[in-house]
């Protein structure tokens, strides 16, 4: 069964952040992830890990002015300074909280932009966060993201993310494949994850198409974790969704197995 990590920007959203990380342990979660520590010094955040001995599976690289709108600046001409900055200090992070895997948000394609030029853009600002991570022992990962919820956004399929990854070459940069914004934009969600399978680095799930706990909806998750296993899926399987209600009473899909009291993984 995976080791799934609750995402604590999503879930338990009837707590302050802070207090999140102890629901989650009580909710028998081993891992969390969430999209920005930046608010909590790396040592706050560090201590709320330990004290509730959870792993951070994975966190997003500073994404520019996300209050204004903005959803990451790896593809922006003119920010690679900004982009390069925000690796630094979101290795800081990584490195006080043991997290392994680090998000890069590439960012809105404004209208009329040259898209080839962003590309290059893109390809150059992530070998240099590739390199500077596998110092580190860190993965990279970039996520295809359905222009739905987030309108312009660069990328959007599997196949693109997975020609990025092979363009910047480095051995440490995957695909996070988060299976809500698969179905949204393209579907054949089973083959596309067996064909992908050796370059994915982290996984999400949710309900499509309201979002909601993987128990309702387009996507047969049961058989989805059942792939997961026959292809011997070792990463963390983020559950970024949002509960139709209180969090813990939205919890009967998560398997009694993939808690941390069942004995299982840890």
């Amino acid at each position: 069964m995976p080791r799934f990590a609750a995402n604590l920007t999503m879930m338990f959203n009837e707590l302050p952040f802070a207090e999140r990380f102890a629901a989650a342990a009580r909710a028998g979660f081993q891992g969390v992830e969430f999209l920005f520590p930046y608010e909590l010094p790396a040592s706050e955040v560090a201590r709320l890990l330990r004290e509730n001995s959870l792993v951070n599976a994975l966190f997003n690289l500073p994404p520019g002015d996300w209050a204004a709108g903005e959803r990451g600046v790896a593809s922006l001409p003119g920010r690679q300074d900004e982009f390069r900055a925000g690796v630094h200090v979101a290795l800081d992070y990584a490195l006080a909280l043991g997290t392994p895997t680090l998000h890069a948000m590439c960012g809105l394609l404004p209208v009329a932009a040259e898209r080839e030029f962003h590309r290059a853009v893109y390809i150059e600002n992530l070998r240099y966060a590739a390199r500077a991570l596998a110092e580190h022992g860190r993965t990279l990962v970039i996520e295809p993201i359905n222009t739905r919820d987030i309108p312009g956004y660069f990328l959007n399929t599997q196949a693109e993310a997975h020609a990025v990854c092979a363009a910047v070459g480095e051995p440490n940069i995957k695909v996070q494949m988060d299976f809500y914004h698969a179905q949204i934009v393209e579907g054949d969600l089973s083959v596309k994850f067996r064909q992908y399978f050796a370059r994915i680095g982290h996984v999400q799930i949710a309900s499509v198409p309201e979002r909601h706990e993987p128990d309702e909806g387009e996507v047969n998750y049961a058989h989805i974790f059942r792939l997961l296993d026959e292809l011997g899926y070792d990463g963390w399987v983020g559950c970024e969704y949002r509960p139709r209600g209180r969090t813990e009473d939205g919890l009967c899909w998560l398997p009694e197995s993939a808690r941390r009291n069942s004995g299982e993984r840890s």
